[in-house]
Formats: C-alpha cells, structure tokens, sequence
C-alpha cells in the first residue's frame, strides 16, 4: 500500500548549554520516532558548540510520524495550520512547520518559537489531487 507522505524530515539546533536528550525524548515520543538522526558537530560565532540533529523518514515511518504529529496537535493549532497553510507551502507541495521547542519538552504542540524544532513533510505528488492544502487538511482532520 502507498502511503500518502514521502518523506519527512525533523531538525533542530542543540546548544551545548542544552540537554540533548530531553528535546531528542520529546521530538520522539511526539512524533513516534524510532530511528537514530544524523547529528553534525558545528561551531557558534563565539566557538561554543552546536549541534545540528536530523531526523530523516521515508515512506511508511514518515506517515506515520506525520500521523501521530496530526494526533498531537490540539484544535486550536490546527486551525492555525488550516488559517496559514499557503504560507507553509513550498512550489513543491511540501509543507513546512516550526514547532515551539519548549512546548515540545513539555509534552504539548504548538507552532512558533525563537528556536523552533523544524519539520519538513513531503507528499507523494501523485495522491496530491485536491491541490497541497486540502490534502493536508485531510490528513490532519477536517477544515479547521
């Protein structure tokens, strides 16, 4: 069976102030995640330490994570998604979303933040019939 997303992609910046583990808890138990990111050593302006970590899921893991961040999501941040959705598009019907960090690690969901947890979804262009917006409208459930 086709499943309707292709791949999805969460990345984050982790300061070396930060616990890595707690937002890499966060980001999987929300997304139910069970694959080990990337992670690539950086350095600040200043020298400090930064890392960049990447989570990259393609076809069965990548909807499903997509689900369970549907799943999450409370009314009121759908209706966001729903009200913004054009700006969170790219030509390519991909859809992009910042999620509040914070909110991540206290176990809610919610879109924004200074240094948000980045997630790209990307469809399999050929179940895009509707147009990019309804057809994530769809599988985040309803109109908003």
């Amino acid at each position: 069976m086709t499943t309707p997303i292709q791949s999805l992609e969460v990345s984050y910046l982790m300061h070396s102030t930060e616990d890595p583990d707690k937002l890499a808890s966060a980001v999987e138990k929300t997304l139910g995640i069970n694959a080990a990111p990337t992670i690539e050593e950086l350095e600040g302006h200043f020298g400090n330490r930064i890392v960049h970590v990447v989570y990259h899921l393609t076809g069965q893991a990548a909807s499903s994570a997509f689900v369970e961040l549907a799943r999450g999501m409370p009314s009121s941040v759908k209706r966001e998604v729903f009200r913004n959705i054009g700006d969170m598009l790219d030509e390519h019907s991909a859809m992009y979303l910042r999620l509040d960090r914070q909110s991540l690690v206290r176990g809610e969901l919610a879109l924004g933040g200074t240094e948000p947890v980045r997630v790209r979804v990307k469809p399999r262009l050929f179940l895009v019939k509707g147009g990019a917006a309804e057809f994530y409208r769809g599988i985040l459930g309803g109109t908003g």
